[in-house]
């Protein structure tokens, strides 16, 4: 009977038990096997040397030719491990038979799952091929392993000559290797296309794996030629509209002051004004929707000027309180020192908007906080706070949307156009900033934009603002 381990027989209906230990019992089943016919050897070869009456010798040519075959064995599987696929395996029995059927196993294993990878490989390969947008792997040091055909054409990238290229050696544009530099992945830059400046490219890497990056570029010409039609639209139309307008509101004005003493339009005096109020309104709207159609437009050739930032706010500030009538409340904290380069237009749109937005969601009585200071690292920092209605969580991420208004009822009421945050959002990205906004229902809003610290300038010599500018 063999002394190899026997498996349990299971019975039926009963759950399976786990087994007790078998590596180790596999080491003293194959130790002891080893053992014992290395002794079975060992008696025949000392029988042997026993009648040729030297039985030591006998012990040593055995255990000489015991080694001799080990490592025989040994510099078969030193060989074929070397070219595994071009070389066999040698039949061998005992131990070494099971070592090498073993390896047979493994490299049968490995075969399928090679296969397996390699069938799961070339279906990922065919379905980013059939992507529209180009994808493109980047080592943690930028450089290229892998890009499918997409990226070919939208990158003019080359399927041997670019692998194991830096991407910044490819798109050598200023905006995608500030991109780059900084590290901050969370959005997208557009630059145009590296093999036709006449189409304009989305680029956004997203990190994975082990610092790995996927670079994806997406065509988004089409996209800007619509907004660009839009614009366009808009502005010609609202240009169109202001005539019309500005001579609708003189009547108005010349019938309103009839109305308003003995003449024969007394009676129509109410009608009268609201027609006027609204003319006034349509007026107000046609302005922003120009003033946001020249923002878009031209947001990224505005002029860098020095800016006398905390007398633009004080200004701001006080058409603020007219537009409160003295209902609200105002604390200003304003560092004098701290000015600003950038478009003197455009910061007068981001205050004004702001200002005005936290007059008209803040109930009277209410109280309204304008802070101008700086954050050490960050740069320059305008608040305007206000005890107002407060904006739901929500409501939050569409607040810069055209039209989009927390209270309807209320901003048009007041005057409001929809159009004062979407102006604020687009001319804070001339002057690299964004919006931020912390708010709470019935208790209030904060809405906060950081300027950079190359917008920054503590120069105490400013630009003088023109006399138009003061007055728009």
């Amino acid at each position: 009977m063999s002394d190899r381990p026997q498996r349990a027989v299971q019975p039926v209906g009963m759950a399976a038990a786990p087994p007790p230990a078998p590596v180790l019992e596999s080491r003293a089943y194959y130790w002891r096997r080893e053992l014992i016919h290395l002794a079975g050897w060992a008696m025949l070869g000392g029988g042997l040397g026993w009648l040729a009456d030297r039985p030591a010798g006998g012990l040593a040519v055995t255990f000489g030719l015991y080694a001799l075959a080990h490592t025989r064995r040994l510099i078969q599987l030193r060989v074929w491990l070397q070219r595994p696929k071009s070389l066999h395996l040698p039949d061998a029995g005992r131990l070494w038979g099971e070592v090498f059927d073993g390896l047979h196993d493994l490299q049968r294993k490995n075969r399928k799952k090679k296969k397996k990878l390699a069938a799961m490989l070339a279906e990922f390969q065919a379905s980013t091929a059939a992507l529209p947008d180009g994808a493109v792997v980047l080592t943690p040091s930028g450089e290229i392993s892998w890009f499918n055909s997409a990226a070919r054409t939208l990158l003019g990238l080359r399927p041997h000559q670019d692998y194991g290229i830096r991407i910044a050696n490819l798109i050598r544009h200023p905006t995608f290797s500030e991109y780059l530099e900084k590290g901050d992945f969370g959005g997208e830059v557009e630059v145009p296309s590296p093999v036709n400046r006449g189409k304009t490219l989305a680029l956004r890497i997203i990190p994975y794996g082990r610092e790995q990056k996927l670079l994806i570029a997406r065509d988004v010409s089409e996209r800007q030629l619509l907004d660009a039609a839009r614009r366009d639209f808009v502005s010609n139309a609202s240009h169109e509209l202001r005539t019309p307008l500005t001579v609708l509101r003189g009547y108005l004005d010349m019938m309103e002051q009839d109305a308003q003493g003995n003449g024969v339009l007394k009676p129509w005096a109410a009608p009268i004004g609201e027609m006027r109020s609204q003319a006034l309104r349509m007026e107000s709207l046609v302005s922003d929707m120009l003033k946001l159609a020249r923002l878009e437009a031209g947001r990224t050739q505005m002029r860098d000027h020095a800016i006398n930032a905390p007398a633009l706010i004080r200004r701001a500030v006080e058409d603020a309180r007219q537009l409160s009538k003295g209902q609200h409340r105002f604390e200003v904290q304003i560092d004098e020192r701290l000015q600003l380069t950038g478009g003197e237009t455009e910061f007068q749109s981001i205050v004004g908007n702001l200002l005005s937005n936290a007059v008209r969601y803040t109930a009277p009585g209410g109280v309204i906080r304008v802070s101008w200071a700086e954050r050490p690292g960050e740069g320059v920092c305008l608040s305007v706070a206000d005890s107002g209605i407060g904006i739901a969580p929500a409501d939050i991420p569409r607040i810069t949307e055209r039209f989009y208004r927390v209270d309807v009822g209320r901003s048009r009421a007041s005057g409001g156009t929809g159009l004062g945050l979407s102006i604020v959002k687009h001319a804070l990205e001339a002057f690299d900033s964004e919006l931020q906004i912390d708010s709470e229902l019935g208790v209030g809003s904060t809405f906060s934009c950081v300027f950079p610290v190359h917008r920054m300038n503590r120069s105490a010599e400013v630009a003088t603002a023109s006399d138009e500018s003061r007055h728009k």
